[in-house]
């Protein structure tokens, strides 16, 4: 088996007395699409908080491409190739969805050496992420002008624009309908399929869950319970307590 894209050990993290993680032990291949999942408060936010370096973890170590990743700063891990979208889409909203790719592209891509763009360049690399997702007739127009489900799109355009490895896309379908649900199931396998972009999914939709994913992690209460392909996980004796409170 190749080196792991993402290799998590021993991680644990804590808020005072409260344990929000305990030790958890994880890998995620190249090119592999996971899905995580567990109950609400099970840890999930806070892993991946940690993966991304919005807070350091006290126990542990986190590893991208065999590089130590403790003490590097949210912003740093961007650039290496780390990238996540929000739950709660967060897009300026004083500037035209052309304008939101853009921002991404000039402090992640272009900051690395030897891959500076002209302004037409960005232009045409702006344009194609929003032609990705479906926005390019809205290019010039504003956040607040979109729909639900566009908005989702643009978090998940922006998070691209980073020309990320490994995409980890936080419940980017909660309160869509099934249409759109599809919709970003179809975008989110075509980030992956096409362009060969590591996707962790975390989602309380078990049906797009399963059908996106070819392996499933499970935390409960800041522990990994399981571990393994959709169908053994969803059927593990132990998740079906932690979903059905048993």
């Amino acid at each position: 088996m190749s080196e792991p894209l993402l290799r998590i050990e021993g991680l644990s993290k804590r808020f005072g007395g409260f344990v929000a993680l305990d030790s958890v032990d994880l890998e995620v291949q190249p090119g592999e699409r996971l899905g995580l999942i567990g109950p609400n408060g099970s840890g999930k936010s806070t892993l991946v908080n940690c993966i991304c370096g919005t807070l350091q973890n006290e126990v542990g170590s986190v590893r991208f491409q065999g590089k130590a990743l403790d003490g590097m700063s949210a912003h740093e891990r961007t650039h290496i190739g780390l990238a996540r979208s929000f739950q709660l889409p967060r897009p300026f909203a004083s500037m035209t969805l052309m304008d939101n790719v853009r921002i991404p592209l000039i402090y992640t891509v272009q900051a690395r050496a030897g891959a500076q763009r002209t302004l037409a360049g960005l232009d045409v690399r702006c344009r194609e992420l929003l032609a990705m997702v479906g926005l390019d007739g809205k290019a010039r127009q504003w956040p607040r002008d979109l729909t639900q489900v566009e908005m989702r799109k643009l978090e998940l355009a922006r998070a691209v624009a980073a020309e990320p490895k490994l995409l980890i896309a936080d419940e980017s379908m909660a309160g869509l309908s099934h249409s759109e649900i599809d919709d970003i199931l179809a975008l989110l396998l075509r980030l992956n399929e096409q362009q060969g972009i590591t996707v962790i999914l975390i989602e309380h939709i078990m049906s797009a869950v399963m059908s996106f994913s070819q392996r499933l992690a499970v935390l409960v209460s800041g522990r990994k319970i399981a571990d393994g392909e959709p169908a053994d996980v969803v059927n593990d004796p132990e998740v079906v307590r932690a979903y059905l409170g048993q």
